[in-house]
């Protein structure tokens, strides 16, 4: 549960232990010399360019990838000098968590940046920080505030901060999909998964019902782990990476997979369909690595010679499939900054994140995989103003927007969080 608040006026395993993350297409990724480099340029206002946030869609994308409105005005510039005194006169009590997906304003005076998982390890991993101030989005902080002390408080600058991904499983609507399954006689044989990226209230159900939480980086090793306990999963909110660890990394057919639909009755699936699965996977997805295509793919092959394809496993099952290499945000991040100058790489993943590596990496040449995009709309809601309002709020002795989440509810989901840590 969260409190309210006022908003400002005017102003485990980290990735990195999982050896085998990224995946290699066959015939592997070509790193060789792709000519010079040219800088990163802001796409232009044309139809063959990138349509920036709220001025414009894509028909054919997946439902629920649409992001209506537009990004916050440049920060004022005064607003760098206040963030930076408030964080000063805070000193060790507060401690800030920037996730790869925030804006550079807001990346700068993060102390530590990762994934969802690493930031929330980081945080458990500072006792002597009072104040956890979480850059992310609203499940992010959850995790944070299951894994630290009571001591300790986190704050989420925007409450607004969610996660379309996370909104698609409800508490209520698992708890009826669970019902199906034990009216289909398989309930006690299926061992519960969820993604990171879900809300406490299904970690807590989760943890619950025996199973386990998973990343983009140990998804499987979360199945292997599963299907020692029982005989089927049943693995949400994010189809995707359930459905493209299943079948690229642990052998699985398509026909092995079954979506269940929260919006049908019973799912719109047969008790029998039920019965035959090997993996049951929640609709939901992600709506920013939802929309990339076969054609994005197909269209940056033609047009940049030796480009090396590298998208997150949040993408749809096609589009992994025609990659050269898939991974997670710390995996890409390593991917890149491994990768010899002048290599050419078309990168599947938030643009706020590919914009920051083609900076980094002036020496190759680093793009958005489709030539459409759409930010991570929630996640920009955290921007320079919230997060000064946060810190200055700290300074006057105010805490704002924490996020607490119910005793019993965390000691649920960190039980499933545990048995995540402990995964071999």
């Amino acid at each position: 549960m969260t409190s309210t608040s006022t908003e400002p006026q005017d102003t485990g395993r980290q990735d990195t232990e999982r050896q085998d993350l990224g995946r290699q297409r066959s015939g592997g990724a070509s790193t060789g010399a792709a000519g010079p480099a040219p800088a990163w340029a802001e796409p232009s206002d044309t139809p063959l360019a990138l349509l920036l946030l709220g001025q414009g869609s894509d028909p054919a994308s997946e439902r629920g990838v649409d992001c209506p409105g537009e990004l916050p005005a440049a920060s004022d510039p005064g607003l760098v000098a206040r963030a930076a005194a408030a964080k000063a006169a805070l000193g060790d009590s507060v401690f800030v968590l920037g996730h790869h997906y925030q804006r550079d304003e807001v990346i700068q005076f993060a102390d530590v940046t990762g994934d969802s998982f690493k930031l929330a390890r980081e945080a458990a991993a500072r006792p002597q920080a009072e104040h956890i101030v979480f850059c992310g989005v609203h499940f992010m902080a959850e995790s944070a505030d299951i894994l630290t002390g009571d001591a300790q408080t986190v704050i989420l600058p925007d409450l607004a901060a969610g996660c379309s991904m996370a909104d698609m499983a409800a508490l209520p609507q698992v708890e009826t999909a669970w019902e199906v399954l034990a009216d289909a006689g398989i309930a006690d044989v299926v061992v519960p998964v969820t993604y990171m990226n879900s809300s406490a209230d299904i970690k807590g159900f989760v943890g619950r019902h025996g199973g386990v939480v998973c990343t983009s980086s140990n998804a499987k090793r979360a199945l292997d782990w599963a299907y020692e306990q029982g005989e089927k999963v049943f693995f949400f909110p994010d189809q995707h990476l359930g459905r493209n660890t299943a079948v690229l990394e642990m052998g699985f057919t398509l026909d092995d997979c079954v979506l269940y639909d929260p919006h049908k009755p019973a799912g719109g699936l047969t008790a029998q369909q039920l019965r035959d699965a090997k993996i049951i996977l929640w609709r939901g997805h992600c709506s920013v690595h939802g929309r990339f295509s076969l054609d994005s793919v197909n269209d940056v092959r033609a047009r940049v010679p030796e480009v090396n394809v590298l998208v997150h496993p949040e993408c749809r099952h096609e589009v992994v499939n025609a990659a050269d290499l898939i991974g997670s945000t710390e995996f890409i991040i390593r991917t890149v900054e491994a990768a010899p100058g002048g290599s050419a790489w078309a990168i599947g993943t938030e643009l706020n994140l590919v914009r920051r590596l083609a900076k980094a990496h002036p020496d190759k040449q680093i793009m958005f995989l489709d030539k459409t995009v759409c930010y991570c709309s929630t996640m920009n809601r955290i921007d320079l103003p919230h997060l000064v309002w946060s810190l200055e709020e700290l300074v006057a002795g105010r805490v704002a927007n924490p996020i607490r989440v119910d005793p019993q509810t965390a000691a649920h989901a960190r039980r499933a969080l545990d048995q995540m840590l402990a995964l071999p």
